[in-house]
């Protein structure tokens, strides 16, 4: 039955938060230690070898490949506890409300996208190069997730599993087969340019596999009505299912990624090729991948936040607070290195087209993964202030506005 989290569940799910303020210890923590390996990706992009590919094994190293591997879990486990978040939200607003709410939030995420991460990422308005990555998605998962919400329980999970199994029976099928329609099929499953030209528009994120991720995490969040003992046996059971099913699928190489692996030179880059699935558009597998360890650490900070691990929950409380401005911090990191060791920051402000992006490097460009992990630990420390005073002024204002950042 597709219900709000009664009152009478509320003890089982927060401890000792005000009356509108509740709030799941367990996820803000899973989703702070995501976002913050996610800037580790984002330090590599402004300061790795420019055009040096991390998943490619003819080209990368084994620690370059993990560097890259980890950050994978991020956006799987955004898109899911997005939907887990909305349906929590249900605890403060009617299931009309929370459409309205997903649908303008959605909206404002794509805007956020196209306007305000834009400018973070490349310093300039020129528009010759956009991507449409991350929080592009996110806005339209939120939208359609708007409508989905008023289907019963089973019928959205039917539609989130078949997005999510299903999608990979479509990977033979390219933009060109739809004519005019071809820009429709870039947005839904296929990355690539939406407009070309003077001004190039290019889709990272497909939208099908994602949308299918937030509905599960919709469907996730009712789980939290539930007892203790009964929801962390069945995040268990679910975790360690999702990851057995990569395991055996990815061993039988016959669905769920379009590219198999295979024996390499030596066992770990077999365990390499093994782990190597695709991400744009992410694969069954990636998600597989990906989601059933998310699911088996929901389960371990069920039971309670590690001590060591508490200053992580101010990120998790503010991501996309945290989000805007790590942008902004690395690429004027990136900005000042480049003046100390070259003396011409131009090309800092300039992405003339995608081979470029996010900026035009100086000749021998790129910092070695030891200096990278350092600047992702300052930036890491440097936005800790800020974020916990952020999730300071949520936790005791109530502003319509706070709810969108």
């Amino acid at each position: 039955m597709d219900t709000a989290i009664a009152p009478s569940t509320m003890h089982a799910v927060s401890d000792a938060v005000p009356a509108g303020r509740l709030r799941l210890e367990s996820i803000d923590l899973l989703r702070g230690i995501i976002i913050v390996i996610m800037a580790l990706d984002h330090v590599h992009d402004f300061f790795g070898v420019p055009g040096a590919n991390p998943v490619n094994l003819a080209t990368t190293t084994v620690p370059l490949f993990f560097t890259r591997w980890v950050t994978h879990f991020c956006a799987p486990v955004f898109f899911l506890l997005t939907g887990t978040g909305a349906f929590l939200t249900l605890r403060r607003m009617s299931k009309r409300e929370l459409s309205g709410f997903l649908l303008t939030r959605g909206l404002w995420l794509i805007v956020l996208e196209a306007v305000v991460m834009r400018f973070a990422l490349q310093f300039n308005v020129d528009y010759q190069v956009t991507l449409l990555i991350v929080l592009w998605a996110l806005g339209w998962a939120m939208i359609v997730l708007a409508g989905l919400i008023y289907l019963p329980t089973w019928a959205l999970v039917a539609v989130g599993v078949a997005m999510v199994a299903g999608h990979n029976l479509l990977d033979g099928i390219s933009a060109t087969a739809f004519g005019a329609l071809a820009p429709l099929w870039t947005v839904l499953h296929v990355p690539g340019f939406l407009i070309t030209g003077p001004h190039t528009v290019f889709v990272t994120y497909p939208l099908v596999p994602w949308m299918g991720v937030t509905a599960l995490g919709y469907a996730l969040g009712q789980v939290y009505a539930w007892d203790a003992g009964r929801r962390q046996a069945w995040l268990l059971r679910l975790g360690l299912a999702l990851t057995v099913g990569f395991v055996v699928l990815r061993w039988l190489n016959v669905y769920g990624d379009p590219f198999p692996w295979s024996a390499q030179r030596s066992p770990l880059w077999t365990l390499v090729s093994f782990l190597n699935t695709q991400k744009y558009p992410p694969s069954l597998l990636f998600l597989l991948m990906t989601l059933g360890p998310a699911l088996l650490l929901l389960r371990v900070f069920d039971v309670g936040t590690p001590r060591l691990l508490r200053p992580v929950l101010a990120f998790g409380k503010v991501p996309l607070f945290f989000y805007v401005l790590h942008f902004y911090l690395i690429h004027l990191l990136a900005v000042a290195v480049c003046y100390v060791g070259y003396g011409d920051v131009g090309g800092m402000f300039r992405s003339p087209d995608l081979g470029h992006f996010p900026f035009t490097a100086p000749t021998g460009w790129g910092l070695g993964l030891p200096w990278i992990y350092a600047i992702w630990i300052g930036v890491a420390l440097a936005l800790y202030p800020l974020c916990r005073w952020y999730a300071g002024l949520k936790r005791r204002r109530r502003d319509r506005w706070l709810s969108y950042l």
